[in-house]
């Protein structure tokens, strides 16, 4: 079990600027599963919650400032992207956060370090963290730069979940549903297996290491699919 991670901790502490801060900061890498090992240590679960708030609030004003013609619809949609858990494990993985973590010994052994949903729960307590100690300002640095590497590689475009459903709504009036048909590998490298379907006919499948990236591949793969009406007859005369 990682009881002391010294280097590991000032190494995170600086890059969120907690030198000399350990309280919420070392509550903000305990996982869940050390503290049902050690009773009288508070878990990062009510960080995370309030980190998601600070990271939601101070990604949208971002990108409220950076997309001055952008419309809600859009801004939500970018947002939605940016703080996603996927985004997350992007600076996590990238600063090797898991080596900072503290988990339980089964925790450990499965190697639930370097989940998505544990990484992105440790990158939004860490944003609370910051808030707390340092105030919004600098949780809004921490925010952007969280969010950059995630922000390099999205368009204002529609994403193609949010493409698929428009496209079929205004066709039907109705949305497409996911279903997750299977889940494979070990708990720290999970894959996953969705199918969309509408109004019962499966449309496409596809895989991802989180459900909601298995769904973004399902509806590109449904699109792809997707005859346009005016599409010209591929038959010859």
């Amino acid at each position: 079990m990682k009881n002391d991670f010294p280097e590991q901790r000032a190494r995170i502490a600086a890059l969120v600027g907690l030198e000399g801060d350990t309280t919420h900061l070392e509550e903000a890498l305990t996982h869940p599963s050390f503290s049902n090992e050690r009773r009288d240590l508070p878990d990062n679960q009510r960080l995370e919650f309030l980190g998601d708030a600070v990271l939601g609030f101070c990604v949208g004003e971002l990108l409220f400032k950076q997309q001055p013609n952008a419309n809600e619809g859009v801004l939500t949609r970018m947002r939605a992207q940016l703080v996603s858990a996927e985004a997350l494990c992007l600076w996590a993985r990238e600063h090797e956060l898991a080596k900072a973590l503290r988990l339980g010994r089964g925790a450990e052994a499965a190697g639930l370090g370097d989940a998505t949903n544990v990484l992105a729960d440790a990158v939004e307590a860490l944003v609370a963290a910051v808030f707390l100690e340092r105030g919004l300002d600098a949780a809004r640095a921490l925010c952007s730069r969280i969010a950059e590497p995630a922000l390099r590689g999205i368009s204002p475009e529609l994403d193609p979940k949010s493409e698929l459903q428009e496209r079929l709504q205004a066709q039907s009036g109705v949305a497409p549903s996911y279903e997750l048909v299977e889940t494979d590998g070990p708990a720290h490298d999970r894959s996953f297996r969705v199918e969309v379907r509408h109004q019962g006919v499966l449309l496409g499948e596809g895989r991802g290491k989180s459900k909601r990236a298995a769904e973004r591949a399902a509806a590109a793969q449904a699109l792809s699919q997707l005859v346009s009406p005016d599409a010209p007859d591929e038959e010859g005369p």
